[in-house]
């Protein structure tokens, strides 16, 4: 299997697969050798050249997840997020492989959108075979239903980063575009792909039950939320939805960790754009109250439904939705808290879901 024959890379141009060949590195391995083992860190992508590879994990007891043939790719988490390695990896009999290093794939990811999209396609696509192949396995836990929606969600949430990266990869090859617009678009896909790590990076803090440290640093929510909003209106756009700032935030400075703070306007948003599926307007609103900020988000949907009320907030808790498991909004319960806010819901007659949190001013 050859380079140029991986299904991964037949959509790129040929200098972009002139700069891939330089990247990659050939490394052949004997029947049974460790390719990298579990814990190992995540320092580049492979693919089969020839040969097959073992995807397993666990020292004395080996639980096989998959086995991969030529052209197919493993260890591509490493480019989503720098962790260590979840799984080991090793050659059944003589195997060659083709190692592509972190830090030299992800320049050229940024500057190719469209092996940039058909990346994260291939990811998702993963994340559903993984819950398909281990259904059974599932089975014998008591939380069959939770972790089946959970499964799901995952896969979901990560549908709105890949559109748009989807639609600003278009934009990115017209021909005739402005180099301003270029950057611009190469800047959003940038944004999702830090969005999906961040994701990845949430959702694996929630089911080890781990703690990550907050940054707090001194910032002007005036301007984090103008930069924001451009984000949040792209996303709000793929489901008809238009977001209304009659007037600007308040020009004030807040300890805040802006990259969590966005996570928690994007699971608003999004839950927002989940309920409408006709379209609808989203508000916010912002003021001051003593030493605090107050933002809100409210939507034109349905509003909350009383069954669910008391326990929206909870991981898993979910109406009304045919996705979805709840995780978004007890992440934005974890993140408010952590900034040393509080976050609520309500519904009005007449009105849909308003939901508001607080931050510290700086004192």
């Amino acid at each position: 299997m050859t380079l140029d024959n991986i299904p991964l890379f037949r959509h790129l141009s040929r200098p972009e697969f002139e700069v891939l060949r330089r990247i990659a590195v050939e490394r052949k391995f004997a029947d049974g050798q460790e390719i990298f083992p579990e814990g190992a860190p995540g320092d580049g992508v492979y693919f089969v050249k020839s040969g097959t590879v073992e995807i397993f994990a666990g020292q004395t007891t080996r639980h096989v997840f998959s086995r991969l043939g030529p052209g197919e790719i493993f260890g591509e988490m490493a480019i989503i997020e720098h962790r260590p390695r979840s799984a080991a990896a090793a050659a059944v009999g003589e195997t060659e492989v083709y190692f592509l290093p972190r830090g030299e794939m992800l320049p050229f990811i940024e500057r190719s959108p469209s092996l940039a999209f058909a990346l994260l396609q291939h990811i998702s696509h993963r994340l559903r075979e993984f819950n398909q192949l281990h259904l059974r396995e599932l089975i014998q836990a008591e939380n069959l239903a939770i972790l089946g929606r959970f499964a799901q969600s995952v896969v979901h949430d990560l549908k709105n980063p890949l559109s748009i990266i989807s639609l600003s990869a278009e934009i990115f090859d017209m021909p005739g575009i402005s180099q301003e617009m270029r950057a611009k678009t190469q800047l959003r896909i940038r944004k999702q792909v830090d969005r999906i790590r961040d994701m990845v990076g949430d959702i694996l803090i929630f089911t080890k039950g781990t703690e990550r440290g907050v940054e707090l640093k001194p910032g002007d929510y005036r301007a984090f939320v103008r930069e924001l909003v451009g984000d949040l209106r792209a996303e709000a756009e793929l489901k008809a939805v238009t977001i209304e700032m009659k007037i600007d935030p308040p020009a004030v400075a807040i300890l805040f960790d802006a990259r969590r703070v966005s996570r928690v306007f994007f699971n608003l948003v999004h839950n927002a754009t989940d309920m409408m599926l006709s379209g609808g307007k989203i508000f916010l609103r912002f003021q001051i109250n003593g030493s605090e900020l107050v933002t809100e988000i409210e939507d034109t949907g349905p509003g909350i439904a009383p069954e669910i009320a008391e326990k929206l907030f909870q991981p898993f808790a979910t109406h009304g939705k045919a996705h979805g498991t709840g995780l978004g909004l007890s992440i934005c319960k974890k993140i408010v808290e952590d900034h040393g806010g509080k976050i609520s819901a309500r519904s009005e007659p007449g009105r849909g879901a308003i939901f508001a949190f607080t931050l510290p001013l700086v004192k």
